[in-house]
């Protein structure tokens, strides 16, 4: 039997506290038990009688407490369980589940970044920024690449399980209390967005940077209305179903998230797209900047640090690699000179510790040395151009063996098409989607219209081993894994621990 106890806890209380009758039996059988344990020099000068019976019915009733409460295993089987209800466009259920919980989004401000290909770049940047300049700063993006809970971050830190579990318990009671009234049940999105408001309020969170689930008008996370600066990264051609057909249809969806009279930042966009987001801000009064990478001057790209002078800031260093990083972080320094003169002051030490410190996993993610081997969420045709560019600009020459994993509903003919002559070889995997995923072989049949030498992994796993086995001992050889986002997390943890997994497969110590 084991006993938590504390001497100074013990003599809390006084005895009339303690006097419950419901429970009363079951804990003097405890006391009881717990007499044969200890001395009796104990009781006489530490106990004197009741105060054991107050502290272990303390004990127990706060484990009862305790094993009521969500716990982690829990919490993940309901995140799975919601994920049934799909993904469902627009803000009435959205705005029924935080009115439930006391709309804890009007209590915060915001960052919020919409666009197609860069926003979680844009958001690393900026957050870290923040939190350098001493900033309490939550961020919420989505999906996770490694670990569930990393989509919950404040000043650079994933909330805990227990966290998560609170906070989830309490949407979870929202979100039934609304079914049990015959509204729709709210989707893991919503859900998973109500849990990131509770958090940053929670924490006292000074600022969140946010980015959109999906579009912008009718994505969850904009049931906010304390926005200070609406950012827009590259919009391209993605989620043609729901968003339309055309950019400009795309761009309008997108420019829902502006609000009246907060600052607009955009990077340069295609003109159709440019207009539509000016016209939404003259639309709700607010003032519009265009984070133009065209000013970037004396750029020195790597795949380690990159470094580049923006207006009056020279040589600023970013450890995140790939050619459109520069863009990225030009519109993070934009978004950060509109923060400052809203009272949210950087100063420029800040600035150029955050850019440099600021990471984004799965995206040209150098995850392995020798040799090289790099992770790239890039599952549309703009990421794939972006990808194709960096390749040319960093790796020249040298021997590329792809990895792919693509979703059946993405333009994977249009990613073959933008990156298949840079690879001596490609690999296929299944992502771990049900019901989205595009079967290894289907896309390895597609990849062969393109390419003469496709391999079919019946795992991540034999996929990693298969691109190390055809790299050899040549240091020059570049292994990209690319496409869904879904596969990414698995492949990274086969790769980072690659030598203990092959330790525990081949029986070695």
């Amino acid at each position: 039997m084991e006993f938590e106890i504390s001497a100074a806890e013990s003599l809390k209380g006084s005895k009339d506290d303690f006097q419950k009758p419901a429970e009363k039996s079951a804990v003097n059988i405890i006391v009881n038990e717990f007499l044969h344990v200890l001395p009796c020099s104990f009781f006489h000068d530490m106990i004197l009688g009741f105060p054991v019976q107050a502290y272990l019915y303390t004990t127990v009733a706060e484990k009862a407490e305790r094993s009521a409460d969500m716990n982690y295993k829990e919490a993940m089987a309901y995140v799975e369980e919601v994920g049934q209800y799909g993904m469902v466009m627009g803000l009435s259920s959205m705005r029924e589940l935080c009115a439930r919980l006391g709309n804890p989004q009007d209590q915060l401000r915001f960052v919020h970044i919409a666009g197609t290909n860069g926003k979680g770049s844009v958001l690393a940047y900026v957050s870290t920024v923040l939190q350098k300049a001493g900033y309490r700063t939550g961020r919420y993006s989505s999906p996770a690449v490694c670990d569930y809970r990393e989509i919950f971050q404040v000043d650079g830190r994933t909330i805990t399980q227990s966290g998560l579990c609170k906070y989830m318990e309490q949407v979870k009671n929202a979100a039934e209390a609304m079914a049990a009234e015959g509204l729709p049940h709210p989707t893991a999105f919503e859900v998973e967005t109500a849990v990131a408001f509770l958090y940053f309020l929670d924490k006292k969170c000074e600022i969140v940077v946010l980015e959109t689930g999906l579009g912008g008008a009718e994505d969850a996370t904009n049931v906010i209305e304390t926005t200070l600066v609406a950012a827009f990264v590259s919009i391209s051609r993605d989620h043609m179903g729901i968003l339309g057909d055309s950019l400009e249809q795309i761009a309008v969806v997108k420019s829902g998230i502006i609000k009246n009279k907060c600052c607009v930042i955009s990077v340069k966009q295609q003109p159709e797209v440019m207009k539509v987001l000016r016209q939404a801000a003259l639309l709700r009064k607010a003032k519009f900047f265009t984070a133009d990478a065209g000013r970037a001057k004396n750029i020195r790209y790597g795949v380690t640090k990159q470094h580049f002078s923006y207006d009056k800031y020279k040589n600023l260093e970013i450890a995140m690699p790939g050619r459109v990083q520069i863009e990225n972080a030009v519109a993070a320094v934009e978004i950060i000179t509109a923060l400052g003169k809203m009272g949210f002051l950087v100063k420029e030490e800040a600035l150029r510790q955050g850019l440099s410190l600021a990471r984004w996993r799965g995206r040209f993610d150098v995850i392995a040395k020798k040799p090289l081997f790099i992770a790239d969420g890039a599952h549309n045709e703009d990421a794939a151009r972006r990808l194709a560019e960096s390749i040319r600009l960093y790796f020249a020459g040298r021997r590329i063996i792809y990895i792919m994993g693509m979703l059946k509903d993405k333009e994977y003919d249009k990613v073959l098409l933008n990156t298949f002559d840079l690879a001596e070889h490609i690999i296929t995997v299944t992502p771990p989607v049900s019901g989205r995923a595009m079967p290894a072989y289907d896309l390895a049949q597609a990849a062969s219209e393109y390419h003469n030498s496709v391999t079919v992994a019946d795992s991540v796993q034999e996929a990693v081993e298969i691109a190390f086995l055809l790299a050899g001992k040549d240091k020059e050889t570049v292994i990209i894994a690319f496409g869904s986002l879904s596969y990414l997390g698995e492949l990274i943890n086969v790769v980072e621990h690659r030598d203990t997994i092959r330790r525990d497969t081949h029986g070695r110590s």
